[in-house]
């Protein structure tokens, strides 16, 4: 079977536009600001040098325009939601304490008063939180709840005799944990607590309460504790925040989507208290998404400083052959490598596709200061699904091609000047925060069984299994937008596997399409056949795993089809046949990693199964001469690449290229 060549010259200008798409200035402004010697990457600092040096580089991002980008205009802000996420991707590829601290400031914090607040808090704060002349914190996560956030124990009692909200942790397990900002720098405090007055709860809420006095003491009934050094990402001061009967105006909550009257009476524009919190909390997902972006940055580096390193590092001379073989000449070294290149190429384009979404269903930020409600739209909480998702595998895809990296420097990528150990320790809680990765795989096979117009019901499992017997199990297609090209590949798909050539896209993408449907119409016959069952969390739990494994093919599939979608719009040429074999090689890594699964549902042969295994040999040699252009596509400034093991490999091709 022949296989198509590749082309020996490939401009990585070409390429590097390609990928920075629709913002391409916001990451050259990122570059440049890279070169500023203030944000070079430091090694070994105590943890105080490290906070201060943190909280000084947050001060030159916000001289620099950095954080107004996702901010209305009227208060110095630039709206440009889009451009704000791209910038915080950039930012991943420099010190990641700073990039966590950065997003707590300006997203978490400043988007909690944006998003959740009305026009007086926009302007007694906004302007001040972009400037960085204050210095906030979002309380949600307590000690007893992370990801229930709907079962949070703080309270906020209203008291119309004074007109005040009375903050109060109940007990040790309602205290907020693991907030940034709360240890060292943080003056006021968007909390997160249930609202109640006149003896009803309506829900979880956000209140705006000081935890600082001028002079940066804990505030009258506010008790802060350091959280304490940590496995990474020590440049951001994690604290811990119980209040004690803690008394602020009932102008301090965000009353965006619900409000309290001088006497005390609940008003709210969306009467179902699920709608409500599902709506409040759908106004922060640009934070998942940025936690997706800022992974893939971090995959980025550590694969620039692996792949550097083994195409300069020597290991073994070959049999009658006096120089030792570079590392990356090895197949078992292109296999551990360039796989994962291929996958963080399918999480860029599928990152950039969520991009554009957030920025283009988000109404002008100039427009909506005066904060109508959101209309609802589909587009929108699919995109919140989505965004869950991706979010779930780009950031364990960071955590486990780091560590791959690590391994594939040996003991020089073990050296904290090297970044990986640094990488390593700082992504490792991505994992788990902005969503832990399990419940969010969760949170997208929901959507998937119950649809969009039951996003915001009861989500009893019983209703959704009984729901999900008379629907039409969505596809690829509706997932990544009806697109055209996607709807022919489908069309062109061979009837049988063995009649397709291993790199058809056709192929592919029915492959990919048919396991998220198998997966999905079985798994909703799991939950029809117990649906006569007494206990609802037993129906859950009996098909947890086939739920979990659902949400993640459905975004193998999404990954997939903005893959084929972004190489499509290049023009023909060596690019796009580079991102061609890129494209093949995320596809039959990620068949060969499932094959089990393939062959026990009679899609794969053993036969066939060991074809794909060859071919991804044979696109891993294919793609060998091109690791370094692919990398150097990212674009990923020297300042953040940093490591001594990696400098070898840009000063062989600088010359190369002299030459």
């Amino acid at each position: 079977m022949s296989r198509p060549g590749l082309p020996t010259a490939v401009s990585v200008e070409e390429l590097r536009a390609h990928l920075d798409g629709r913002w391409a200035d916001v990451r050259d402004r990122s570059r440049k600001l890279a070169t500023d010697p203030r944000f070079a990457v430091a090694v070994g600092e105590d943890v105080e040098t490290q906070r201060a040096n943190v909280l000084n580089r947050m001060a030159a991002l916000a001289e620099g325009g950095y954080s107004s980008l996702g901010f209305p205009t009227r208060y110095g802000g630039r709206n440009d939601v889009g451009g704000s996420v791209v910038g915080f991707e950039m930012l991943a590829m420099g010190d990641l304490s700073l990039l966590v601290k950065a997003g707590v400031q300006w997203g978490l914090f400043g988007g909690a008063v944006l998003h959740l607040g009305t026009e007086r808090h926009h302007a007694a704060y906004l302007a001040d939180i972009i400037a960085l002349r204050l210095v906030g914190c979002f309380a949600m996560t307590e000690t007893g709840h992370g990801s229930d956030v709907a079962s949070l124990r703080t309270t906020a009692t209203y008291d119309p005799a004074s007109q005040e909200f009375e903050i109060h942790t109940p007990y040790e397990a309602a205290r907020k944990d693991y907030i940034g900002n709360a240890a060292r720098d943080g003056r006021l405090a968007a909390v997160f607590a249930q609202l109640v007055t006149g003896g009803q709860s309506q829900g979880v809420h956000a209140f705006l309460v000081p935890i600082r006095t001028a002079d940066g003491s804990p505030a009258p009934g506010v008790h802060i504790e350091d959280c304490g050094l940590k496995a990474g990402l020590n440049g951001v001061d994690n604290g811990r925040l119980s209040f004690d009967h803690v008394r602020v105006s009932r102008d301090n909550l965000l009353n965006r989507y619900g409000d309290v009257s001088a006497d005390g009476t609940y008003t709210t524009p969306i009467a179902n208290k699920t709608k409500r919190f599902f709506t409040m909390l759908g106004t922060l997902v640009q934070g998942r998404i940025s936690v997706a972006g800022g992974a893939g940055s971090a995959a980025k580096v550590a694969l620039a400083v692996a792949l550097r390193y083994g195409e300069v590092r020597r290991q073994f001379a070959g049999p009658g052959a006096d120089d030792e073989i570079v590392l990356l000449d090895y197949l078992a070294h292109q296999r551990k490598l360039l796989p994962a290149l291929a996958t963080t190429y399918a999480l860029h384009v599928a990152q950039s596709e969520l991009v554009t979404g957030l920025h283009d269903t988000t109404p002008s930020l100039d427009d909506s200061v005066a904060h109508g409600l959101p209309a609802e739209d589909p587009a929108r909480r699919e995109l919140e699904a989505r965004a869950a998702g991706i979010k779930a595998i780009a950031t364990w895809h960071a955590t486990r091609t780091i560590q791959t990296c690590r391994e594939a420097c040996g003991g020089a990528g073990y050296l904290a000047e090297n970044r990986l150990p640094g990488l390593k320790a700082d992504t490792d809680v991505f994992t788990t925060f902005e969503g832990d990765n399990t419940v969010l795989l969760q949170l997208v096979a929901k959507e998937l069984l119950t649809g969009y117009r039951d996003h915001f019901g009861e989500l009893d499992l019983i209703g959704t299994a009984r729901f999900v017997a008379d629907q039409a199990v969505e596809t690829i297609v509706e997932k990544v937008g009806g697109r055209r090209l996607v709807q022919r590949l489908l069309d062109a798909a061979p009837g049988r596997d063995e009649q397709s050539d291993l790199l058809d896209r056709a192929w592919h993408v029915e492959l990919f399409t048919w396991r998220e449907k198998h997966l999905l119409e079985t798994v909703a016959r799991r939950l029809r056949r117990a649906a006569g069952a007494d206990d609802p969390f037993a129906v859950f739990n009996v098909a947890q795993d086939h739920m979990l494994l659902a949400a993640r093919a459905h975004v193998d599939a999404v990954l997939l089809g903005a893959f084929v979608t972004s190489t499509d719009a290049l023009p023909d040429g060596p690019e796009r046949q580079l991102l061609e074999r890129v494209c093949d090689l995320y596809v039959l890594s990620t068949i060969e990693a499932e094959r089990g699964w393939f062959q026990e549902h009679g899609r794969l042969t053993a036969q066939r199964a060991k074809a794909v295994i060859a071919e991804v040999n044979a696109l891993c040699a294919a793609l060998r001469p091109h690791a370094l252009t692919l990398v150097d596509a990212f674009g990923i400034p020297e300042a953040a690449i940093a490591a001594p093991i990696a400098q070898g490999a840009e000063e062989k091709r600088q010359s190369e290229l002299r030459a």
